[in-house]
């Protein structure tokens, strides 16, 4: 199956001064989808935002359509996505490196109203996440070790998200293939070769002379 691009720019590298510009920046590109990263110093060595973020960020009347793809880099997430779907999120992604109940909790995203998305992490195979492939909305890859922008990205991933896809095709599912860390235009169309179709551009977009053409360009992967 090959869904058509997305770009989710990252609002991890806007300007924390002013996220709600930040987030309006994307929009005011015709962007639908906004990605927003949940990180609590535990599961990942950084702090980032909390769901009051994401419920102010919904408010605002540009940002009342768009698409908040809510990536939950937390030890717990089990005890959290009830206040990010109340605050507004679409999408609810969940890592399964931690130790809790998967099936239920991406159950529970579901119920509450909003998609559900499933991460992995440079290190853990594919083959983690294969049982629960007919239950989720989105496959996310992480291509670098997550906690931080700018970091480099990593082409050995590229046979995880092969891996996905070609279990995307065999067993007749929709879900959409994400990935996200050093994800650029050089690096994209890798992932898009490899079978991707979601791409969370945080420091290659915010930082782009052009983000319109940078836009344009990944609609065309």
């Amino acid at each position: 199956m090959t869904l058509v691009p997305l770009l989710a720019p990252s609002l991890l590298a806007g300007d924390h001064a002013a996220l709600g510009d930040s987030a309006a920046a994307v929009t005011a590109h015709g962007l639908e989808w906004l990605h927003v990263d949940i990180m609590d110093g535990h599961f990942v060595p950084n702090l980032t935002f909390g769901p009051e973020v994401v419920a102010a960020l919904r408010r605002r009347p540009e940002l009342a359509s768009t698409f908040f793809d809510t990536h939950l880099m937390l030890d717990e997430p089990q005890h959290h996505v009830e206040a990010f779907a109340q605050a507004g999120s679409n999408l609810i992604s969940i890592h399964i490196e931690p130790d809790y109940d998967h099936r239920a909790t991406l159950a529970r995203i579901r119920k509450l109203g909003c998609q559900n998305g499933i991460v992995l992490n440079p290190a853990t195979p594919a083959d983690r996440v294969r049982d629960l492939l007919p239950a989720v909305d989105l496959v996310l890859v992480m291509t670098v070790q997550p906690g931080f922008g700018g970091q480099s990205f990593r082409t050995d991933m590229m046979p995880k998200i092969e891996q996905l896809a070609a279990w995307r095709q065999e067993l007749n599912l929709s879900f959409r293939l994400e990935v996200d860390g050093g994800v650029d235009l050089k690096t994209g169309p890798l992932c898009r070769a490899a079978g991707a179709d979601t791409f969370v551009a945080g420091t290659a977009f915010f930082t782009a002379p052009d983000r319109a053409a940078f836009a344009a360009t990944v609609a065309r992967w």
